[in-house]
Protein backbone atom coordinates (compact mmCIF):
# COMPACT_ATOMS: atom_id res chain seq x y z
CA UNK A 1 0.00 0.00 0.00
CA UNK A 2 0.93 3.78 -0.59
CA UNK A 3 2.51 5.18 2.49
CA UNK A 4 4.34 8.40 2.65
CA UNK A 5 6.25 10.92 5.53
CA UNK A 6 5.49 14.63 4.55
CA UNK A 7 6.81 17.86 6.50
CA UNK A 8 6.48 21.67 5.76
CA UNK A 9 7.20 25.09 6.77
CA UNK A 10 7.02 28.40 5.61
CA UNK A 11 8.78 31.72 6.76
CA UNK A 12 7.62 35.68 5.83
CA UNK A 13 11.22 36.07 5.29
CA UNK A 14 13.13 39.33 6.15
CA UNK A 15 11.41 42.26 4.58
CA UNK A 16 7.50 41.43 4.72
CA UNK A 17 5.64 41.50 7.62
CA UNK A 18 2.77 38.87 6.66
CA UNK A 19 2.95 35.61 5.12
CA UNK A 20 0.47 35.61 1.79
CA UNK A 21 1.70 31.62 1.48
CA UNK A 22 -0.19 28.47 2.46
CA UNK A 23 -0.02 24.98 2.80
CA UNK A 24 -2.42 22.30 3.47
CA UNK A 25 -2.70 18.65 3.29
CA UNK A 26 -5.24 15.67 3.33
CA UNK A 27 -4.05 12.50 4.99
CA UNK A 28 -6.12 9.55 4.95
CA UNK A 29 -7.40 7.90 8.07
CA UNK A 30 -7.57 4.23 7.21
CA UNK A 31 -6.22 1.98 4.67
CA UNK A 32 -9.23 1.83 3.02
CA UNK A 33 -9.12 5.40 2.31
CA UNK A 34 -5.92 5.64 1.00
CA UNK A 35 -6.76 3.45 -1.70
CA UNK A 36 -10.70 5.12 -2.46
CA UNK A 37 -8.68 8.96 -1.98
CA UNK A 38 -5.43 9.00 -1.41
CA UNK A 39 -3.13 12.00 0.04
CA UNK A 40 -3.31 15.43 -0.66
CA UNK A 41 -1.01 17.94 -0.76
CA UNK A 42 -0.43 21.61 -1.72
CA UNK A 43 0.78 24.92 -1.89
CA UNK A 44 -0.30 28.53 -2.68
CA UNK A 45 1.21 31.77 -2.91
CA UNK A 46 -0.70 35.45 -2.71
CA UNK A 47 0.44 37.35 -5.30
CA UNK A 48 2.45 40.35 -4.25
CA UNK A 49 1.18 43.85 -4.94
CA UNK A 50 -2.95 42.81 -4.87
CA UNK A 51 -4.86 43.65 -1.62
CA UNK A 52 -5.51 40.20 -0.82
CA UNK A 53 -3.38 37.93 -1.67
CA UNK A 54 -3.33 35.56 1.72
CA UNK A 55 -6.77 35.82 1.38
CA UNK A 56 -6.91 34.21 -1.94
CA UNK A 57 -3.92 31.39 -1.09
CA UNK A 58 -5.67 30.67 2.30
CA UNK A 59 -9.18 30.17 0.29
CA UNK A 60 -7.55 28.10 -2.33
CA UNK A 61 -6.23 25.84 0.28
CA UNK A 62 -8.65 25.57 2.27
CA UNK A 63 -11.75 24.76 -0.71
CA UNK A 64 -8.84 22.19 -1.94
CA UNK A 65 -8.71 20.14 0.51
CA UNK A 66 -12.11 19.88 1.71
CA UNK A 67 -13.44 19.45 -1.63
CA UNK A 68 -10.51 16.93 -2.02
CA UNK A 69 -11.94 14.56 0.90
CA UNK A 70 -15.36 14.39 0.12
CA UNK A 71 -14.59 13.72 -3.69
CA UNK A 72 -16.32 9.96 -4.98
CA UNK A 73 -14.20 7.23 -3.48
CA UNK A 74 -12.03 5.98 -6.50
CA UNK A 75 -12.40 9.36 -8.57
CA UNK A 76 -9.48 8.96 -11.39
CA UNK A 77 -6.60 11.62 -10.34
CA UNK A 78 -5.95 13.25 -13.66
CA UNK A 79 -9.48 14.40 -13.59
CA UNK A 80 -10.23 15.13 -10.69
CA UNK A 81 -7.10 17.14 -9.87
CA UNK A 82 -7.94 19.87 -12.28
CA UNK A 83 -11.51 19.45 -11.96
CA UNK A 84 -10.95 20.98 -8.07
CA UNK A 85 -8.55 23.42 -9.30
CA UNK A 86 -11.61 24.72 -11.13
CA UNK A 87 -13.42 24.80 -8.40
CA UNK A 88 -10.64 26.77 -6.20
CA UNK A 89 -10.67 29.52 -8.99
CA UNK A 90 -14.63 30.09 -9.00
CA UNK A 91 -14.51 30.31 -4.90
CA UNK A 92 -10.97 32.26 -5.13
CA UNK A 93 -12.97 34.82 -7.67
CA UNK A 94 -16.23 34.74 -5.70
CA UNK A 95 -14.34 36.06 -2.44
CA UNK A 96 -14.13 39.38 -4.79
CA UNK A 97 -18.25 39.82 -4.81
CA UNK A 98 -18.25 39.55 -1.05
CA UNK A 99 -19.33 42.90 0.46
CA UNK A 100 -16.07 42.92 2.87
CA UNK A 101 -14.00 42.08 -0.57
CA UNK A 102 -15.72 44.29 -2.99
CA UNK A 103 -13.47 46.56 -4.62
CA UNK A 104 -10.11 44.74 -3.62
CA UNK A 105 -8.61 42.77 -6.35
CA UNK A 106 -6.83 39.39 -4.98
CA UNK A 107 -4.83 36.21 -6.80
CA UNK A 108 -2.80 33.00 -5.90
CA UNK A 109 -0.91 30.67 -7.52
CA UNK A 110 -1.15 27.12 -6.50
CA UNK A 111 0.77 23.64 -7.04
CA UNK A 112 -1.61 20.57 -5.96
CA UNK A 113 -0.13 17.32 -5.45
CA UNK A 114 -2.45 13.44 -5.18
CA UNK A 115 -0.93 10.56 -4.27
CA UNK A 116 -2.63 7.15 -5.04
CA UNK A 117 -1.23 3.76 -5.80
CA UNK A 118 1.57 4.12 -7.21
CA UNK A 119 1.02 7.77 -8.79
CA UNK A 120 1.48 11.16 -8.21
CA UNK A 121 -0.63 13.65 -9.98
CA UNK A 122 -0.02 17.26 -9.88
CA UNK A 123 -1.64 20.27 -10.82
CA UNK A 124 -1.11 24.23 -10.67
CA UNK A 125 -1.28 27.44 -11.72
CA UNK A 126 1.22 29.83 -11.33
CA UNK A 127 5.20 29.77 -10.39
CA UNK A 128 4.93 27.74 -7.49
CA UNK A 129 6.58 24.52 -8.08
CA UNK A 130 6.32 20.56 -7.86
CA UNK A 131 9.76 19.02 -7.87
CA UNK A 132 10.17 15.25 -8.35
CA UNK A 133 13.65 14.09 -6.37
CA UNK A 134 14.74 10.22 -6.93
CA UNK A 135 18.19 8.50 -6.42
CA UNK A 136 19.65 12.13 -5.43
CA UNK A 137 18.57 13.99 -9.15
CA UNK A 138 15.84 16.68 -8.84
CA UNK A 139 13.51 16.94 -11.62
CA UNK A 140 11.09 19.99 -12.19
CA UNK A 141 7.42 18.16 -13.00
CA UNK A 142 5.73 21.85 -13.67
CA UNK A 143 6.39 24.75 -15.70
CA UNK A 144 6.22 28.35 -14.50
CA UNK A 145 3.23 30.11 -15.94
CA UNK A 146 5.06 33.56 -16.26
CA UNK A 147 5.80 35.64 -19.31
CA UNK A 148 9.60 35.21 -19.43
CA UNK A 149 8.62 31.27 -19.54
CA UNK A 150 7.06 31.67 -22.40
CA UNK A 151 9.53 33.67 -23.89
CA UNK A 152 12.19 30.92 -23.10
CA UNK A 153 9.89 28.16 -24.60
CA UNK A 154 9.51 30.03 -27.70
CA UNK A 155 13.66 30.07 -27.94
CA UNK A 156 13.57 33.91 -27.58
CA UNK A 157 15.61 34.05 -23.92
CA UNK A 158 17.65 31.10 -22.47
CA UNK A 159 17.46 29.97 -19.32
CA UNK A 160 20.20 32.10 -17.64
CA UNK A 161 18.11 35.46 -18.79
CA UNK A 162 14.88 34.03 -17.32
CA UNK A 163 16.85 33.56 -13.59
CA UNK A 164 17.94 36.80 -14.42
CA UNK A 165 15.12 39.07 -15.84
CA UNK A 166 13.39 41.46 -13.39
CA UNK A 167 10.36 40.52 -15.20
CA UNK A 168 10.65 36.68 -13.99
CA UNK A 169 7.42 36.71 -11.16
CA UNK A 170 5.27 38.72 -14.07
CA UNK A 171 2.84 35.87 -14.32
CA UNK A 172 0.32 34.91 -17.05
CA UNK A 173 -1.96 32.95 -15.13
CA UNK A 174 -3.17 32.77 -11.56
CA UNK A 175 -6.47 32.06 -9.62
CA UNK A 176 -8.55 34.83 -9.02
CA UNK A 177 -8.88 37.09 -11.53
CA UNK A 178 -10.71 35.70 -14.14
CA UNK A 179 -13.81 33.39 -13.72
CA UNK A 180 -11.81 30.13 -15.71
CA UNK A 181 -8.61 29.10 -15.54
CA UNK A 182 -6.13 26.38 -17.49
CA UNK A 183 -4.26 24.39 -14.82
CA UNK A 184 -1.21 21.97 -16.41
CA UNK A 185 -1.83 18.68 -15.17
CA UNK A 186 0.92 16.06 -14.94
CA UNK A 187 0.86 12.59 -14.02
CA UNK A 188 4.42 10.69 -11.93
CA UNK A 189 4.89 7.19 -10.94
CA UNK A 190 6.20 6.40 -8.02
CA UNK A 191 9.16 4.48 -6.37
CA UNK A 192 9.80 3.95 -2.96
CA UNK A 193 12.26 6.03 -1.83
CA UNK A 194 11.10 9.26 -4.25
CA UNK A 195 10.72 12.55 -2.71
CA UNK A 196 8.35 15.32 -3.81
CA UNK A 197 8.87 19.27 -2.95
CA UNK A 198 6.07 21.55 -3.04
CA UNK A 199 7.63 25.22 -3.41
CA UNK A 200 6.83 29.29 -3.37
CA UNK A 201 9.27 30.88 -5.21
CA UNK A 202 10.77 32.11 -2.36
CA UNK A 203 12.54 29.03 -2.01
CA UNK A 204 13.30 28.22 -5.75
CA UNK A 205 14.22 31.38 -6.57
CA UNK A 206 16.91 31.18 -4.42
CA UNK A 207 18.42 27.17 -4.64
CA UNK A 208 19.12 25.21 -7.31
CA UNK A 209 17.95 21.81 -8.15
CA UNK A 210 21.24 20.54 -6.87
CA UNK A 211 21.05 21.79 -3.59
CA UNK A 212 16.81 21.01 -3.32
CA UNK A 213 17.74 17.62 -4.06
CA UNK A 214 20.95 17.46 -1.33
CA UNK A 215 18.93 18.35 1.37
CA UNK A 216 15.88 16.60 0.62
CA UNK A 217 17.90 13.39 0.52
CA UNK A 218 19.20 13.07 3.71
CA UNK A 219 17.71 10.89 6.20
CA UNK A 220 16.20 13.26 8.16
CA UNK A 221 12.47 14.05 10.11
CA UNK A 222 10.84 15.24 7.40
CA UNK A 223 10.02 18.41 9.19
CA UNK A 224 13.70 19.10 10.02
CA UNK A 225 14.60 18.62 6.07
CA UNK A 226 11.07 21.19 5.27
CA UNK A 227 12.67 23.80 8.14
CA UNK A 228 16.26 23.42 6.34
CA UNK A 229 14.79 24.29 3.09
CA UNK A 230 13.43 27.79 4.08
CA UNK A 231 16.08 28.83 6.55
CA UNK A 232 18.53 27.94 3.61
CA UNK A 233 16.27 29.94 1.22
CA UNK A 234 16.13 33.05 3.55
CA UNK A 235 19.51 32.89 4.56
CA UNK A 236 20.50 33.72 0.92
CA UNK A 237 17.96 36.30 0.03
CA UNK A 238 14.61 36.60 2.63
CA UNK A 239 12.98 39.28 0.57
CA UNK A 240 10.26 36.85 -0.26
CA UNK A 241 7.76 34.68 2.03
CA UNK A 242 8.95 31.04 1.28
CA UNK A 243 7.34 27.66 1.90
CA UNK A 244 7.98 24.52 1.24
CA UNK A 245 6.32 20.84 1.73
CA UNK A 246 8.19 17.83 1.65
CA UNK A 247 6.86 14.23 0.57
CA UNK A 248 8.74 11.15 0.60
CA UNK A 249 7.90 7.80 -0.67
CA UNK A 250 8.12 4.95 1.82
CA UNK A 251 6.50 2.58 -0.60
CA UNK A 252 3.97 2.19 -3.01
CA UNK A 253 0.91 -0.42 -4.79
CA UNK A 254 1.22 -1.15 -8.08
CA UNK A 255 -2.14 -1.35 -9.89
CA UNK A 256 -3.45 -2.22 -13.57
CA UNK A 257 -6.61 -0.21 -14.83
CA UNK A 258 -9.39 -1.85 -16.47
CA UNK A 259 -13.04 0.26 -17.67
CA UNK A 260 -11.66 2.77 -15.38
CA UNK A 261 -10.96 1.14 -11.99
CA UNK A 262 -7.93 0.58 -10.14
CA UNK A 263 -7.09 -3.49 -9.63
CA UNK A 264 -3.79 -4.52 -7.69
CA UNK A 265 -1.39 -6.19 -9.48
CA UNK A 266 0.13 -9.95 -7.94
CA UNK A 267 3.82 -9.05 -6.15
Amino acid sequence: MLDVQFGQASDPGKIRTNNEDAMGSFVPSSRQQARSHGFLFAVADGVGGMDLGEVASATAISVLTQEFAEAQDGSLLMGLLPRLVQHVNAAVHDCTLAPEYRGKKMATTLVACALRHDQAVVSHVGDSRCYHVRNGQARQVTQDHTWVNEQRKMGLISAEEVAESDSRHVLIRSLGPNMFVSPDTTAVTLMAGDVLVLSTDGLHDEMSEKAIAAIVSQRKNMDEIARELVMRAVEIDGNDNTTAQVIRVLSVEQVGMYRGRAYRLPS
